[in-house]
């Protein structure tokens, strides 16, 4: 039997998920009898299975206890945590276990966590994974490493397991819902695998291999997909072109891990779909939604917070955490000095009517920026200068009670534009770091 041991670092403390099963009481006695390593036991009784899951908890407790190895058991509620979250009993069963694993790995301060998936239960889980259409990554198997989670069974099958359990006289309990075809896993194990090991006894032993070629697949591909994300000059969004220019095993990978979830193919078909494309556009899937705007896609992470309207009056400062910028705003007199274009505006005071605030854009909004010679619309202005929806929400404009002072960034109203010798207000734009 073939136990990986470089996947359990030397001198580690190592926390043992433990059933009571054969596969886990396998791996907890070989864990026990590698000198350099300080191993705890922890046990999650799901409440499904009554005073059976019961017998479970006692036995691992009883054995851990006769020698010495530390044990948790923690008792939880499947049914009730499936029914409040609308899972089902199997998928609220893992969560709940790992849950469970994770609190007392960093309780106990363990450097990781060793379970007992061995090379039958890889096999069951590619072929589960290839019968509902999974691509590379699902048919790679369950992975020998995954954050603190260790493995180091993946390669034994369980009847090398059983042979080493009967070697050792190690004891061990039985599930009876393992017996039970209720479950697609048990179906698979008792009506589907035998005949494909008719085919081939070594089946397993096949199949770890697939899983590991395709895993290397998997691991490079996604080293040229985040490669392509790391050229891009802008890191909030990406080239609509060049996406579609890419392989299809390539460009969906990009999306996923631009998109930071597992998007099922149709989300991707449908992604790929809207940015062939043209103008301003906005894809909602669930739990996301993607804008096409100016030939690239963007991911939005909910509304552009807006600029509400905030009073700015002379000798002060007014920060606008928004934009990442303050406005400082003093008393002066013009003498024709040369400003820093858009870093600074001199508005002539006699000309300024009431007060003066800064608000974001607002629907309609136009003025005549000095120099222009005619007026403009920010819509034009802003697609003009190519800004995108968000950088249109988040540029200041300055006002008074008639209308546009300034928008940050473009020149100033002629109707403030001061003469030599004007009191003015003097507007200076400062970044904040």
């Amino acid at each position: 039997m073939t136990i990986d041991r470089s996947l359990i670092p030397e001198g580690a403390r190592v926390l043992c998920a433990v059933s009571g099963g054969a596969d886990s009481m396998c791996l907890l006695h070989w864990l026990k009898n590698q000198p350099d390593l300080t191993v705890f036991a922890a046990h999650y009784e799901h409440g499904i299975r009554g005073e059976e899951a019961l017998r479970d908890a006692a036995f691992v407790r009883n054995w851990c206890e006769k020698n010495d190895i530390p044990c948790t058991v923690e008792h939880g509620d499947v049914p009730a945590c499936a029914k409040e979250n609308g899972l089902g009993l199997e998928e609220a069963a893992r969560t709940l276990r790992y849950a469970f694993l994770h609190r007392e790995a960093e309780r106990l301060h363990c450097d990781v966590i060793a379970t007992a998936h061995n090379a039958d239960d890889n096999a069951e889980t590619l072929l589960l994974n290839l019968v509902r259409g999974a691509g590379g990554a699902g048919l790679s198997g369950i992975p020998p490493v995954s954050g603190k989670l260790r493995r180091p069974l993946l390669g034994c099958t369980r009847e090398e397991i059983l042979s080493y359990l009967r070697a050792q006289q190690i004891p061990f309990v039985e599930d009876s819902s393992n017996l039970s075809d209720d479950y697609r896993r048990n179906r698979l194990r008792h009506q589907v695998v035998p005949v494909l090991r008719e085919l081939n006894p070594r089946f397993s032993e096949a199949v770890l291999r697939t899983a590991r070629l395709l895993r290397q697949d998997e691991e490079y591909l996604q080293q040229q997909a985040r490669a392509f994300l790391d050229t891009l000059p802008e890191r909030d969004s990406i080239p609509t072109g060049e996406l579609l220019s890419l392989h299809p095993a390539l460009s969906s990978r990009v999306l996923r891990l631009f998109c930071r979830q597992a998007l099922p193919m149709v989300h991707v078909e449908r992604t790929l779909a809207f940015c062939g494309e043209e103008g301003l556009g906005f894809l909602d899937l669930p739990g996301l939604r993607l804008r096409r705007e100016q030939g690239k896609l963007f991911l939005d992470e909910g509304e552009t917070e807006s600029l509400p309207r905030r009073v700015l009056a002379a000798n002060t400062r007014l920060s606008i955490p928004e934009a990442g910028l303050v406005l400082s705003c003093r008393e002066t007199v013009y003498r024709g000095e040369i400003y820093d274009l858009f870093k600074s505006y001199l508005f002539k005071t006699a000309n300024i009517c009431g007060t003066l605030y800064c608000t974001g854009r607002l629907p309609g909004d136009r003025y005549h920026p000095q120099g222009r010679g005619c007026g403009k619309s920010l819509h034009d202005l802003f697609r003009d200068a190519g800004l995108t929806q968000r950088e249109r929400d988040l540029i200041p404009v300055l006002r008074d009670e008639k209308g546009i002072l300034a928008v940050l960034g473009f020149p100033a109203d002629e109707r403030v534009k001061p003469e030599i010798g004007d009191p003015c207000l003097e507007i200076r734009v400062i970044i904040e770091k």
